[in-house]
């Protein structure tokens, strides 16, 4: 699937209207309801498709952020056969009372994996708490960028983020559908 084709699925599949709350505490008049496309085994297949080409080289392990950086950092382990760790945003209070679940990072280069990011506040925290485990961390990889460009807090932790889609992408692929106004 060509990528217009899939930002317009994309779009089509997790774009709701209304009036929303975004983790930022910015308001919106949409909201991309990252976990149907998640959810829907051919979208999540093309998508990662698509952001294969987009990790970085060296890459040693793909670290998903609780929730939705899980399955988008599943899949792409099973694509590429890079090891996965699942980052919580507080460490478990029981069993391994553990921060990052899975593949060992101290010493890695790890690449942060995300569904979507307006601000990029949690990904910022979940990087200095690998950074804290001896992970090497500078890159970014999420499905969709709704940041308009402002990246000035990934900027500031030293992080390069990657997208897949900008809103600008899926408003381009929404406006260009056949039927659609």
């Amino acid at each position: 699937m060509d990528k217009l084709t899939l930002a317009a699925a994309v779009d089509e599949r997790c774009r709701l209207e209304g009036t929303f709350v975004l983790r930022s505490g910015q308001t919106s008049g949409h909201y991309f309801d990252k976990y149907l496309f998640e959810s829907d085994p051919e979208l999540l297949s093309q998508i990662v498709t698509h952001a294969l080409a987009l990790i970085p080289a060296g890459i040693e392990v793909l670290a998903g952020l609780e929730l939705g950086g899980v399955p988008i950092a599943t899949a792409l382990s099973l694509a590429t056969g890079l090891e996965t760790v699942f980052v919580r945003k507080t460490a478990k209070s029981y069993g391994t009372a553990k921060l990052a679940e899975g593949a060992r990072v101290s010493g890695r280069r790890v690449l942060m994996v995300e569904d979507v990011i307006t601000t990029g506040g949690q990904v910022v925290t979940s990087t200095w708490d690998l950074r804290d485990l001896g992970a090497v961390v500078d890159h970014v990889l999420c499905v969709i960028d709704r940041s308009n460009g402002e990246h000035s807090a990934l900027n500031a932790a030293g992080l390069t983020l990657t997208a897949v889609f900008s809103a600008s992408d899926l408003d381009a692929a929404r406006s260009a559908e056949p039927g659609r106004l």
